[in-house]
């Protein structure tokens, strides 16, 4: 892995700010120098910094940055996360508007698409629609349902809606139609891109454990791949390969944006 800070290779005095742990970030993954929902990414970091700092990002650097730490990398294929805190920033002090840094890390690319069996629990992100970097909770209660022999976790809130996963979204299909969960969530990128493209029926609507009943498969979803639930609290669900299948070849289909902003990039 290699990380750059303003485009510049990371100090120790730079990373220092970042344990204060406050801040955001969205992670993608990269080929042939370019990302799908390119501008979801983008949108979703500049939102944040807006809400949490009070200042607004220049993502026209964001991309050179990005650009700059793939080259320096030499990997056109890649997993890339962009993390921005402030190193002037003063939680003593938090409503003062700061300027900005950000962190850009370059690693192996990954795809996901293993099948997993998932418990659900009741836990609520904080913040949900900011992907911020307070990841303590959702870590902490997908170890816990690896400890206890399932794959990972499925949040449910207080009130019993069904929000997500601890790193990744979730669709579920009855046999009519793709239902996306309606609860306080991180939306994903992953998400918004199947919602733009699914070409059959779909809604978003509020669901509870009991509604699984109905539930004939059902897929998860985030910017690093597309996999099948097999089971939810030890429901099986048969058709979830399939419907897993069909989210894939519409990812596939989604168009890849250039993140290039370097004219010198080769």
């Amino acid at each position: 892995m290699t990380v750059s800070c303003n485009g510049r290779p990371v100090q120790v005095e730079d990373l220092l700010p970042a344990l204060v742990n406050y801040g955001h970030f969205t992670s993608m993954q990269v080929r042939g120098h370019a990302v799908q929902g390119l501008d979801l990414h983008l949108a979703r970091l500049s939102q944040a910094t807006r809400e949490l700092f009070g200042s607004e990002l220049d993502i026209a650097r964001v991309q050179s940055w990005m650009t700059q730490a793939l080259q320096q990398a030499g990997q056109g294929d890649a997993s890339l996360r962009v993390t921005v805190y402030s190193r002037h920033f003063d939680f003593r002090n938090p409503l003062v508007a700061v300027p900005v840094d950000v962190l850009v890390a370059v690693s192996a690319p990954v795809a996901l698409t293993a099948p997993k069996r998932v418990r659900s629990v009741v836990w609520q992100r904080e913040l949900p629609q900011i992907k911020h970097v307070g990841t303590f909770g959702l870590f902490a209660e997908r170890r816990a349902a690896m400890a206890a022999g399932f794959d990972d976790v499925l949040f449910v809130s207080a009130t019993g809606g069904i929000s997500e996963g601890s790193t990744w979204n979730l669709a579920l299909h009855d046999g009519e139609r793709l239902i996306w969960p309606q609860a306080p969530a991180l939306r994903g990128t992953a998400e918004a891109l199947l919602q733009r493209h699914w070409p059959g029926a779909q809604a978003t609507q509020p669901l509870r454990l009991a509604d699984l009943a109905g539930v004939k498969a059902a897929f998860a979803c985030n910017a690093s791949g597309l996999w099948a639930l097999e089971a939810i609290d030890g429901q099986v669900l048969p058709g979830s390969q399939a419907l897993a299948e069909q989210g894939r070849a519409v990812l596939a289909g989604v168009p890849w944006d250039e993140i290039r902003k370097d004219p010198t990039w080769r």
